[in-house]
């Protein structure tokens, strides 16, 4: 049997306390976190492209504290710096002409990311490289994405396990996932926003998967959940049932053919990720 791994993207929120914090009194996010799941997703460190081409990397004290605080089973999934998988800048004004990002594919940016995450060795499960929807105007074809990610993928530290997640929807095909498994790289399903359903993809390409995939569960609106929410991210607000019984399917599959599963769930998706993660595990078990 594989290993299947069921937890949240990111930790800290009040509305937890109670769910999967002490109602009252100090704790640490992180520690008391550690103690209700063995996986977390950390996106503080996509965002990192600011004004004047910088490109923002993790602070030691930040991952040092991250390693300290968790147990030596648990597995963080990272997002590595958006510096690195933006083609271009993004657009405040619509009109205005795109600005290529000087950092794109870059291997020295990625290879200082890892090196920043050293004190993380052997807790990181593996780090995502998140693509935005790409445009024609900002790459002509899935030929032109895949020659580009091409010499990324063989040329980078093979340290820590890659995941890709594209959201380019017909790059989802045949000559995607081989690509893939030839540059022993594994697949990021996205469910929600425009993307096909993952038990659909991962029914039509399950023989080209490799041997780990991430299954993050993220919702179809974001700006309508937050509005119905109202910060209080404690109760299931829209319950996705008939979905959460395709992907459990999915995933037991998965485990049967010995692969290794991380599902992360985004409070956006139903309204409360601890939620949700426990009706996974409920319908896994």
């Amino acid at each position: 049997m594989g290993e299947v791994r069921v937890g949240t993207c990111s930790w800290k929120y009040d509305s937890w306390r109670g769910l999967v914090y002490p109602e009252k009194g100090a704790f640490d996010f992180l520690e008391g976190y550690a103690r209700r799941f063995d996986t977390v997703e950390i996106d503080q460190w996509f965002w990192s492209l600011f004004a004047g081409d910088k490109a923002a990397l993790p602070k030691e004290i930040d991952v040092k504290y991250y390693a300290g605080a968790v147990p030596e089973n648990f597995r963080f999934t990272v997002k590595a710096p958006n510096a690195i998988t933006l083609s271009h800048h993004y657009q405040k004004d619509k009109a205005a002409p795109l600005a290529a990002n000087p950092h794109f594919l870059s291997l020295d940016l990625y290879r200082d990311f890892l090196d920043r995450l050293e004190p993380l060795a052997g807790k990181t499960g593996l780090v995502m490289l998140q693509f935005e929807y790409l445009n024609l105007k900002k790459i002509g074809s899935q030929g032109e994405f895949l020659e580009k990610l091409a010499p990324f993928l063989a040329g980078r530290p093979r340290t820590v396990p890659l995941a890709v997640e594209c959201r380019n929807p017909k790059f989802l095909d045949e000559v995607y996932f081989k690509f893939l498994a030839e540059h022993d790289t594994h697949h990021v399903f996205c469910q929600g926003y425009y993307m096909p359903p993952v038990w659909e993809i991962e029914s039509a390409f399950s023989e080209l998967l490799t041997d780990t995939s991430v299954i993050r569960l993220m919702g179809s609106d974001r700006k309508g959940m937050e509005m119905k929410s109202n910060d209080d991210w404690s109760l299931v607000i829209e319950p996705k049932d008939d979905e959460l019984q395709k992907i459990a399917a999915m995933v037991k599959n998965m485990r049967k053919r010995r692969k290794t599963v991380y599902v992360n769930i985004n409070n956006h998706y139903e309204g409360s990720a601890p939620r949700t993660a426990e009706k996974i595990k409920s319908l896994l078990n």
